[in-house]
């Protein structure tokens, strides 16, 4: 009776662990832990992040983003500029042969304008990552109340989300 209860413990537990930790593959590419803070309902905008790591011998862009809770998605990146941090749309964003690159805060990441109604904390939605060579990827974005610890990749750095 105890090795019954045992893995029907764990067979109740390791969904669960793979909830926390969920990652995606297309191509040669895989996104970790894509993820969005909680807003205030009448924010008129929120952020996604996640790290795209390249695993092929050939650079890939990430040309597009998209998603249903939205009226418009954009990529976005944070600059340094006459020492003033300022914020710009960017085209694409290049994903180099062998490496990675973080939309974390204060980087790279999504904007998403428009919003049907802000995501709440242990929330999904759907985003699309459209790249070059690889295609399609969508994606389920987690709501969070604050940014993942350390070990999923996307730190914050004492950050609050902008708005336009």
């Amino acid at each position: 009776m105890t090795l019954k209860k045992t893995l029907l413990g764990l067979t109740l537990l390791l969904p669960a662990l793979f909830a926390q930790a969920h990652e995606y593959e297309v191509g040669q590419l895989h996104i970790d832990h894509p993820w969005s803070r909680e807003m205030p309902p009448v924010a008129p905008t929120a952020a996604a992040y996640f790290v795209v790591h390249n695993k092929g011998s050939e650079a890939d862009r990430l040309i597009r983003v998209s998603t249903p809770v939205a009226g418009k998605a954009e990529l976005h990146e944070h600059l340094h500029a006459d020492g003033v941090m300022k914020m710009q749309q960017v085209q694409d964003v290049a994903i180099p042969a062998g490496g990675e690159v973080k939309f974390e805060p204060m980087g790279y990441h999504v904007m998403l304008f428009n919003l049907q109604q802000q995501a709440k904390d242990g929330e999904r939605f759907p985003l699309t990552l459209t790249f070059e060579k690889a295609g399609d990827v969508e994606v389920e974005v987690a709501v969070q109340k604050d940014a993942p610890a350390a070990h999923d990749h996307a730190v914050g750095h004492g950050e609050g989300e902008h708005q336009h």
